[in-house]
C-alpha cells in the first residue's frame, strides 16, 4: 500500500493526512474484495524498516492503528473476516500488541474472508527467524539436516497455514518487492498500477485482477501446447 506520502504531498498536505487517507482506501479495498468473492487478502500494512521513520509519523501511524482495530474490527467480525497478523511481535508496545492478539482471537472462527496483516514484518527476517527455528530443531536432534523439505521451512515462516499469493499489486508506480513474501511470492503474478494507494478502490482491484486473469501461468512448466509441439 504505496503512495500515502506523495498523494498527500501533491494536496499540499502533511504525510498524516497521507495515511489517514489510506485507512479510508484499506477500508474500500477489504469491503471490495469480500464482495468480489476474494478469499485472501494479505496487506503490507508496516514494515520492519519502516522504524526508521521519524518517531512523529511512528506515532500517527501506531495511532491509526489502533483506531481501525478499535472501528473496524467490529464490522469485520460481523462480516466473517478472520483476521491474521503475520510479522514479528517482538519488541512491540504492550497496547500495540494486545490489539492484535485481540483481532486474531476474536475473529478466529470466521470462514468468509481471510484478512492477512503483516506488521512489524519484513520477508528477510522472517526467513531468518525460520531458519533459526530449523537450526534449534537439528541442534536438539529432532531433526536430519539431509530430510529437512520446503514443508519443513513453510511451517516455521509467519504465513505456515497461508496460502502463497497468487497476485501481487503494488501502488504508486514503484516495481519492486520491498522485502515483501519474498518466499511465497515465487510465483506470484504482479501487477503495478501508478495510482497512489490513497486513489486505491473497488475499480482498481478489479483492473488488476482483470490484468491477472489473462496472464499464462506455467509455474516454470511449458504451456501444453508447447509440450507438444
Amino acid at each position: 500500500m504505496d503512495g500515502n506520502g506523495r498523494w498527500a504531498h501533491a494536496r499540499g498536505l502533511p504525510r498524516t493526512a497521507g495515511h489517514r487517507a489510506g485507512v479510508e482506501a484499506l477500508r474500500r479495498t477489504v469491503r471490495a474484495a469480500g464482495e468480489m468473492g476474494i478469499g485472501w487478502l494479505t496487506v503490507y500494512a508496516f514494515s520492519s524498516e519502516n522504524w526508521s521513520r521519524p518517531k512523529s509519523e511512528i506515532s500517527d501511524l501506531m495511532g491509526l492503528l489502533k483506531l481501525f482495530i478499535r472501528r473496524d474490527l467490529a464490522e469485520l467480525h460481523q462480516n466473517g473476516v478472520r483476521v491474521r497478523i503475520v510479522g514479528s511481535r517482538e519488541g512491540l508496545e504492550p497496547d500495540i500488541a494486545a490489539l492484535l492478539t485481540e483481532a486474531e482471537s476474536l475473529t478466529a472462527g470466521n470462514t468468509n474472508m481471510n484478512l492477512v496483516v503483516a506488521f512489524n514484518y519484513g520477508a528477510r527476517d522472517e526467513i531468518l527467524r525460520a531458519a533459526r527455528a530449523l537450526t534449534e530443531e537439528v541442534k536438539a536432534g529432532r531433526l536430519d539436516p539431509k530430510d529437512v523439505t520446503e514443508d519443513d521451512f513453510e511451517a516455521n515462516l509467519d504465513t505456515a497455514g497461508i496460502p502463497d499469493p497468487d497476485l501481487i499489486v503494488r501502488t504508486s508506480g514503484e516495481q519492486r518487492l520491498s522485502n515483501f513474501l519474498l518466499w511465497q511470492a515465487a510465483y506470484a503474478e504482479f501487477v503495478f498500477l501508478p495510482c497512489n494507494w490513497p486513489d486505491f478502490g473497488r475499480d482498481e482491484l478489479a483492473t488488476a485482477i482483470a490484468a491477472f486473469e489473462e496472464r499464462d501461468r506455467r509455474f516454470g512448466s511449458v504451456a501444453p501446447q508447447e509440450a507438444v509441439s
